[in-house]
């Protein structure tokens, strides 16, 4: 019997069989999707960011286009590739610049802080190569931003508008695809010096700012769940091929107790909790995916360790999402290699359940294109 989108991803998630394998790519570069659907797609990272500032700077009508080209892409490419769960938006950058300064450089802030962003179209990274000097950031400038954040979140209530997106694909899609839906994400800056200096000096610091993060979440899971949202992706990377940049300890301690407030929020509204990081995980696995009520898994990172089999094994609750078809495969990969790891995934899928076959991360500009096509040939014959 033939499943619609939202009752094969729900069996996933139930454990059950699927009249054929669920599907969801994490991301997807520009270039890559535009080999799918034979034109320029406004799908993708920092390339996307340098298109909303290039429309910024053209005026109000020329920023309409972009938002609607890019909704329409993101759509197409998803429908394309036959995805059982859409990703309906991709990077945004909605400040508007100061200065164009040449075709892919723009310069933002005024004299006192400003800063310069350019793209590269081969890599398509839209990054900050000159900026006004910044003073380092202190532990007394994290007491004053985590005091801000609790009063922002003490104060906050969502509104009917987190729920535009979903309705705006429903629409165009029917009512039975299911939405990516973010809104609970919760981790520690770690790309912050400080907020690393924090984690030994000042724990409780990096405890109440976790606290307001799931605060936050707690309040979204709330109001959207009984309006339809039943898929929550959060997470947040901490972790690389060697491990996670903090201690399994520090884990167990300030993050565990928040990923499980958020988990029993989702849980509490008949929803599920996904969680997402780069990188091996395992030394802090039985927590993240164990003790913190986890739902679902996604990035999952084969090249680190993370493998669907041994995930399933261990955590047999858990649903793999994206999984578990590595971008570095398709990236750097022969066509014969990308086709054995595609099939691979989809056959771990029939056999195991809970398994929702993609790229796990972002399919980048570089991909050659008979690979990329090769993996979604393979996708359609055989899922």
């Amino acid at each position: 019997m033939s499943m619609t989108p939202a009752q094969r991803v729900q069996a996933a998630f139930d454990k059950r069989p699927t009249d054929r394998v669920p599907i969801h790519h994490i991301g997807v570069s520009s270039r890559a999707a535009s080999v799918v659907l034979g034109r320029e797609a406004w799908v993708g990272g920092g390339i996307n960011q340098w298109r909303e500032a290039v429309a910024l700077w053209q005026g109000e009508a020329a920023h309409q286009e972009f938002l609607e080209r890019s909704f329409r892409d993101a759509l197409d490419f998803a429908t394309a590739t036959q995805q059982d769960i859409i990703r309906a938006d991709y990077w945004r950058m909605a400040t508007k610049p100061a200065q164009r300064l040449d075709e892919y450089t723009f310069l933002y802030g005024d004299d006192e802080e400003w800063a310069v962003w350019q793209c590269d179209p081969h890599t398509e990274l839209y990054q900050i190569i000159r900026r006004s000097p910044k003073p380092e950031v202190s532990l007394d400038d994290l007491e004053k931003q985590v005091e801000a954040s609790e009063k922002s979140t003490a104060s906050y209530k969502p509104t009917e508008s987190l729920l535009a997106l979903n309705a705006r694909v429903q629409k165009a899609l029917g009512p039975d695809c299911v939405v990516r839906a973010g809104y609970v994400s919760c981790g520690i800056p770690y790309k912050e010096p400080a907020w690393l200096e924090a984690i030994a000096l000042r724990p409780d610091l990096v405890a109440r700012y976790l606290d307001t993060q799931a605060e936050y979440a707690a309040r979204n899971v709330a109001f959207l769940a009984p309006r339809g949202i039943k898929h929550f992706w959060g997470g947040g990377d901490f972790a690389s091929n060697d491990g996670p940049f903090y201690s399994p300890k520090v884990f167990h301690e300030l993050m565990l107790p928040r990923l499980k407030r958020i988990s029993d929020a989702c849980h509490q509204q008949g929803a599920y909790h996904l969680f997402a990081s780069d990188g091996n995980l395992w030394p802090v696995a039985d927590d993240l995916f164990g003790a913190s009520g986890v739902d679902g898994f996604y990035e999952i990172d084969r090249r680190a360790g993370m493998d669907l089999k041994k995930l399933r094994a261990r955590f047999p609750h858990l649903t793999l999402v994206g999984a578990n078809i590595s971008s570095y495969t398709l990236h750097r990969g022969t066509k014969e290699q990308v086709a054995e790891e595609t099939h691979s995934c989809l056959e771990d899928a029939k056999r195991l359940h809970g398994i929702i076959v993609g790229v796990s991360n972002q399919i980048v500009g570089q991909t050659p294109p008979e690979n990329m096509m090769t993996m979604v040939e393979v996708i359609a014959r055989h899922r």
